[in-house]
């Protein structure tokens, strides 16, 4: 009976073993921090080289003449961040308009830039979803009237 509860324990620590592991390398790989720019330009140093989902409004948009190749700011709450892309932006991105960038904070000569990864540009655009004027917030719903 002892052998059996040995073998039973031993192999239950083993499995254990293998999937925490598992789990440690598969999260640590793809693990991804969602963030707004007065956030990460709090203690920029931290955020350093991490993969990041970076949270803000776009500010002076250039483009380069010629190519795909995108420079912007981007601004949360009176900070702000550079950042650069290469590559087809959605029909969404514009200047003034809410993003959302997956990719690195990294150190260039020119100081420190966010490094759009290839499609990690997902741009909102808020007049989609605004109510119009004198129309209720939901179905059914009653206007309010003066009596």
């Amino acid at each position: 009976m002892k052998h059996r509860a040995v073998k039973v324990g031993l192999t239950g620590a083993v499995l254990l073993l293998a999937f925490g592991g598992m789990l440690r390398s598969t999260l640590s790989e793809d693990a991804e921090y969602y963030k707004h720019v007065d956030e990460v330009m709090a203690a920029p140093d931290q955020w350093e080289g991490k993969r990041l989902q970076l949270h803000g409004i776009v500010r002076s948009k250039h483009v380069k003449p010629g190519t795909l190749e995108h420079l912007f700011r981007v601004e949360n709450q009176g900070a702000t961040v550079w950042a650069q892309y290469t590559g087809v932006t959605p029909d969404t991105f514009l200047e003034e308009s809410e993003v959302v960038l997956k990719g690195t904070l990294a150190r260039s000569e020119a100081g420190l830039m966010f490094q759009v990864e290839p499609n990690g540009i997902i741009a909102k655009c808020p007049s989609k979803y605004e109510a119009r004027a004198g129309v209720p917030d939901a179905p059914g719903a009653a206007v309010a009237t003066a009596p």
